[in-house]
């Protein structure tokens, strides 16, 4: 593979092609990965708006039709939908747990699975967000889990 960098003069866009014979699974994350670095959502409260770093959110959450942002200390809110999210975020970062929740894989710190099949996570500040059945499957594959020596747990 070769790779070419180009300094550009000032006031030209950036722009990064990528010429390759299939996209694969890794150019895919490298795509996602190349776009969530660099792209800010736009978020609001108290009739503010900001714009934040997908980085620094732990989840998203809707309630009442609303989606929220919830970042260490605050809370903001989005016009996107959580389908429009799992859209735009990185797969490799960010993964749907529930109808209601999209959660950051950097933020997990524990995952509690219990003999009923159910999954607990626990994010940075001890915030906890539980897998919805219709999710587990997907969890597992995506954290690796459920498999020991090759073959799938019972």
């Amino acid at each position: 593979m070769k790779i070419t960098i180009q300094d550009l003069p000032e006031g030209e866009e950036e722009e990064i092609v990528i010429r390759c014979r299939g996209m694969d699974e890794q150019l895919l994350k490298l795509v996602y990965a190349l776009r969530a670095g660099r792209e800010k959502l736009t978020v609001s409260r108290q009739e503010r708006l900001f714009r934040i770093l997908p980085s620094a959110v732990y989840y998203f959450e809707a309630v009442d039709n609303r989606v929220f942002a919830y970042l260490e200390k605050e809370v903001y809110e989005t016009k996107l939908k959580l389908y429009e999210l799992e859209e735009r975020l990185d797969p490799t970062r960010f993964v749907r747990i529930s109808n209601s929740e999209i959660i950051s894989l950097n933020r997990v710190t524990a995952v509690d699975l219990s003999l009923s099949g159910t999954i607990c996570m626990t994010l940075d500040g001890m915030v906890k967000a539980y897998v919805s059945r219709r999710y587990v499957k997907k969890i597992k594959e995506t954290l690796n889990l459920g498999r020991r020596n090759g073959h799938e747990k019972a």
